[in-house]
């Protein structure tokens, strides 16, 4: 199969040992495969959405009931998977892996999708990098001169390949794009899973955006197949869902059980699942949020989401990881730091003793913060998956409850909305994919709220203030605005015109966007 591959992408120094024969073979493989099931999966998508549009709500399927007050249980998780109470979050970049995996975090999770702009650079570095992770031999020289090498003890590694909806343009089968999922995934599996296995850990994973038991289904014959094709014992891949969108917190039993041979748990993922409800049911009147600093996890539909999660994951002897903590400590101003961090504290409480065995962290200085937190709760358990939180009971009627009590859409929302999009976007188009904006280390998830709550109260004509609706000419005005703010006072934002033109695009198309990063990706190193 290898030379039916094609490689497009420009040859870079790593290209020889990351896109080898056998590893450009096994990729092939899996594609050949899979590819026609992934392709209809996405056909599905749209159908859903297209029954959303005509009215449908979404609901717990009754086919599965059976599965869901079935009693059964995902396999135990390896030992060096266990404690998950920290988790750092990044790109797969050379010095902030370093950091990350020296942070003191329990988890690092080398992040290929929102937090990784796909430029063929970051793509195939990021999978060189990963292998010297695996191998312990990964360091980095900073320009200035300064050393960045591996400590003894390291965070587990785990990695999150990009979703079903993403192709790998480089790489081809017979004239066809490759799944970026099977990419990342493959890339790394092959490359990694032996020395991973002879260090005493395994090839672990996040799976992003998902949306149901079928997809679900999908990766799990992926994990069959490639296990035996690299020769690993079945079962020895190990995987955490993000719960990320509207029509999976309707399954999560249902793809745990799918998966329960190969599954670690369930993790949280705030913005994405805002961003979900808003591009799935944000037509309706009924459903329409506010700002999103106003949409906090105590609102009725972000509690009913996690207590879910947590009574789900625990039921089923599974990890429930929480959401991210994505305040980056300021160098010059305690007084930021000292009401952000008292944030950090509240929130990661909160999570803990709901019942949540860890929580995300986007910087290493917020790794003893949350990990304090936890300790407090946990002390020497590793997890608390004994509270089964059998006093929650969520409807579907509770999952879709989006009152926000006092919440109310405001100009400085959509001014916020507009500048946080066009400065990402910009910085995505440039090959910068965790972007450090307001304080907060952001992805392309922030963009993804911040374009669909502006379309959402576009469509709506929603007030700004008594008498004054918010239309097209308004967010031109707003946006106009904010780009020349961002023009005159951050110069080195070359093309904030491009990122303009795609966030147009995005708000005013004749129809939504499913994922911002589809055309995105078009545009992606070409400036214009």
């Amino acid at each position: 199969m290898p030379n039916r591959v094609t490689v497009a992408g420009p040859p870079l120094p790593e290209s020889s040992r990351v896109l080898t024969p056998d590893a450009l073979a096994f990729l092939a493989e899996l594609e050949s495969r899979f590819a026609a099931r992934r392709h209809r999966l996405l056909a599905d998508r749209e159908a859903r959405r297209r029954a959303y549009r005509s009215g449908h709500l979404p609901d717990f399927p009754a086919e599965t009931r059976e599965v869901r007050e079935g009693e059964w249980r995902v396999g135990p998780a390896p030992r060096d998977l266990d404690d998950r109470r920290v988790e750092i979050t990044g790109p797969a970049e050379r010095k902030m892996m370093i950091n990350a995996l020296n942070s003191g975090a329990n988890v690092f999770m080398a992040d290929f999708e929102d937090a990784l702009s796909p430029t063929w650079e970051n793509v195939i570095r990021g999978q060189a990098n990963c292998m010297d992770a695996v191998r312990r031999t990964l360091s980095f020289r900073a320009p200035e001169g300064k050393e960045y090498t591996l400590g003894p003890s390291l965070a587990t590694l785990v990695v999150r390949p990009r979703g079903w909806h993403l192709s790998e343009r480089h790489l081809t089968l017979d004239g066809e794009p490759l799944s970026a999922g099977l990419v990342d995934f493959g890339l790394y599996l092959f490359h990694n899973a032996r020395e991973l296995l002879a260090r005493g850990s395994g090839p672990y994973f996040y799976l992003p955006k998902l949306e149901g038991r079928h997809e679900a289904q999908l990766w799990e014959d992926i994990f069959i197949v490639a296990q035996e094709a690299v020769g690993i014992p079945r079962g020895t891949i190990r995987a955490t869902l993000l719960v990320e969108t509207l029509p999976a917190a309707f399954e999560m039993d249902e793809m745990l059980f799918v998966l329960r041979e190969h599954a670690a748990g369930l993790n949280a993922g705030r913005w994405d699942y805002i961003f979900s409800v808003i591009k799935n049911l944000g037509h309706r009147p009924d459903f329409l949020l506010p700002d999103r600093s106003q949409v906090t996890m105590t609102v009725p539909f972000m509690r009913a989401y996690t207590e879910l999660l947590v009574r789900t994951c625990h039921r089923r002897g599974a990890h429930a990881i929480g959401g991210m903590a994505a305040f980056i400590p300021s160098r010059r101003d305690p007084e930021l730091n000292a009401r952000a961090l008292a944030r950090v504290r509240e929130d990661k409480r909160r999570e803990a003793e709901a019942g949540f065995d860890g929580a995300w962290v986007a910087h290493p200085d917020l790794v003893p913060v949350v990990r304090e937190v936890f300790d407090q709760v946990l002390g020497e358990r590793p997890h608390q998956k004994h509270r089964l939180r059998e006093d929650v009971h969520v409807t579907a009627r509770d999952l879709l409850d989006v009152r926000v009590p006092g919440g109310r859409v405001t100009e400085t929302g959509v001014r916020t909305n507009i500048r946080v999009a066009l400065e990402y976007i910009e910085q995505w188009l440039e090959g910068r994919g965790a972007v450090a904006i307001d304080n907060l280390m952001e992805d392309a998830a922030t963009a993804e709220i911040s374009r669909a709550q502006l379309r959402q109260w576009l469509d709506n004509r929603v007030a700004l203030s008594p008498g004054r609706p918010f239309t097209e000419e308004r967010y031109r005005e707003f946006r106009q605005e904010e780009l020349a703010r961002l023009q005159a006072n951050r110069p080195e934002l070359r093309r904030l015109a491009d990122a303009a033109e795609l966030l147009d695009q995005l708000v005013l198309g004749d129809l939504p966007e499913e994922f911002l990063t589809l055309p995105a990706y078009e545009r992606l190193g070409e400036r214009r």
